[in-house]
This record gives structure tokens, C-alpha cells and sequence, in this order.
């Protein structure tokens, strides 16, 4: 006899009527993003929050780092939406401040200050660009279908940059998190992976290079894949996306979700937006929505 649901247990969403299967029809793709995947490996719990329990549970206040990663990227995504001769650094104030969220903030000081401080960054980085070179794309979306995934992905930037053969993508994300970025982070940025992976395809040219562009300090970490290294990205998306799958179909079977989808306890508790509902997250003191934004080493929120 399967286990009755209890409330917060997934579910199959109302008006999507369940697929019947048949013998040698192929299993369904699970469809998904950069961010969907690394919920799942950060924490199950914390994924089946936010992607499987209907009704959602509430989420905790905004916080502010996210609110100033935010605002510096639609920045950036703005200025090269400006024609060419109109990419100054005149123009960042107002971009800046037409994009900014104000939420999360301890109060109207440290907005001030983040804001100032968030122009900084923008000044320094607009400085290393040529005005006139357009990447191929600004928050492009990329797709691609493997055996396994239907993934899709929204790309900071894609430039397209000369190479020994021809015209090369190269995937560029922006980072206003913390400090110390690495090439080891770039290597090992499964999401940069899995774009360059959707790029080339998307694109049909090669996209092997990924940087992490680190604004508070002007540094770029970049690392070049090899056709093996995105492979085995691939491959642990992959396996991510079977385990997801597996642990959805033990709960429709009559499996316990808080077993299918165990907590992972640390101190990223602190910074989830669903520590008050999870049993074991709510242990761990929270942090206050403002607290990155005096921290030398905030949390990646980019």
C-alpha cells in the first residue's frame, strides 16, 4: 500500500496529466539548468523546496548580496544594449541606479555605500572593454539535449574571439561574490562547462574557453576545456540529473521525502532561504540578510 502524501510532499503539478509508459519507450528527459542541478548536489533537501514541494514553502527575506550581484549584472547587460559611441563611463550612474534592488540592505548607509561601492566595480571593468566590440551574446540564452538532459542556460556573456582555426567562443560570467577566484574554479565550474557544452552546439563553432570575471577586483580566472574535460562535466550532470530522477520516483512509490531527499548540514545552512522550514537546517544559526556585504568573503550569489 503506498503512503498516503503528506502536505509538502511532491506531487504531480494540477493540469499535467501523469505519462503512461510503455515497453521501449525512451525514459524523459529532465530538463533543467545550472542552477536546478546545483541545488540537488548543494543539498536535496534544499532542491526538493525549491523545485518539487506544492505549495512551496515561504522562503526567507532577500538578501542583499544577491541584490547587488543583480543589479551590477543587468548593468552590465544594459550597457552593451547602448549603441557603440554611447558606451561611456558617464553612462554607468544612471545604468546603475535604473537597474538597482534595494532589497535586503540593514539599512539607507549601507545601501549608499554598496552602491558606491557596486559603480567602483562597474568603472574599473567598463575600462578593459573596447566600446565597439559586441559579443556574440549578452544573457543569452543556450540550449542543448543530451541521452539524459534537456538543459538549458543563460550565459552572462559569449564573446567571440580569433583562434588558430577560425572564430572561437569563449564564455565569460560575472562574479561580485567572493574573493580568491582561481583557474581551479574556472576548471572546475560545472555550470561554465555546461555552457560552453550548449554553446558549441547552439553556435556550431568551438567553445572551449570559460573565465569567471571577478569585478571587485578586476581579475579574470579563466581555464580551456579539452573535448574530454566538458565530457566528463557532462557526465556528472548527468548522473546529478539520474539521481534527482531516481529520488523522485522513490517518493511517488510510497518513499519518505525527507529520506529521498536528505539534508546536507553545514554552515551553508546559515545562507538558505529555507533554513526556518528544514528540521535540521534551522540548527545552524541563520546569517541576517546584510551580512555578506561587510564580509571580505561573501557567499557566491552570482
Amino acid at each position: 500500500m503506498r503512503r498516503a502524501s503528506s502536505p509538502g510532499t511532491p506531487r504531480p503539478r494540477s493540469g499535467q496529466p501523469e505519462q503512461l509508459g510503455f515497453a521501449g519507450m525512451p525514459e524523459r528527459l529532465f530538463t533543467c539548468t545550472p542552477s536546478k542541478l546545483g541545488a540537488y548536489a548543494d543539498c536535496p533537501r534544499r532542491y526538493r523546496y525549491a523545485y518539487l514541494d506544492r505549495p512551496a514553502p515561504p522562503k526567507g527575506p532577500p538578501w542583499a548580496h544577491n541584490s547587488l550581484g543583480a543589479s551590477v549584472h543587468t548593468a552590465l547587460k544594459n550597457w552593451y544594449a547602448l549603441p557603440a559611441d554611447r558606451r561611456r563611463p558617464e553612462a554607468l550612474p544612471a545604468l546603475l541606479k535604473g537597474t538597482w534592488v534595494r532589497e535586503g540592505y540593514r539599512d539607507d548607509e549601507q545601501e549608499r555605500a554598496a552602491y558606491q561601492r557596486a559603480l567602483g566595480w562597474l568603472e574599473g571593468y567598463v575600462a578593459t572593454l573596447d566600446p565597439g566590440d559586441d559579443p556574440l551574446g549578452v544573457e543569452r540564452v543556450v540550449a542543448v539535449k543530451t541521452a539524459v538532459l534537456a538543459f538549458n542556460g543563460r550565459a552572462d556573456r559569449i564573446d567571440s574571439r580569433p583562434g588558430p582555426d577560425g572564430p572561437e567562443l569563449v564564455i565569460v560570467d560575472y562574479k561580485t561574490g567572493r574573493t580568491g577566484l582561481d583557474a581551479d574554479d574556472a576548471r572546475g565550474s560545472q555550470a561554465l562547462a555546461l555552457y560552453a557544452y550548449a554553446a558549441e552546439r547552439t553556435f556550431r563553432r568551438p567553445c572551449r574557453r570559460v573565465e569567471l570575471h571577478h569585478l571587485p577586483t578586476g581579475t579574470v580566472a579563466g581555464h580551456d576545456h579539452s573535448e574530454e574535460s566538458l565530457a566528463r562535466q557532462l557526465s556528472r550532470a548527468e548522473d546529478t540529473a539520474r539521481d534527482i530522477m531516481a529520488a523522485e520516483r522513490s517518493v511517488t512509490d510510497g518513499a519518505d521525502p525527507d529520506e529521498a531527499f536528505p539534508t546536507v548540514a553545514g554552515p551553508r545552512c546559515g545562507w538558505c532561504d529555507y533554513r526556518r522550514t528544514c528540521p535540521v537546517g534551522a540548527q545552524t544559526p541563520g546569517r541576517e540578510p546584510w551580512s555578506a556585504i561587510d564580509r571580505p568573503a561573501a557567499p557566491v550569489a552570482d
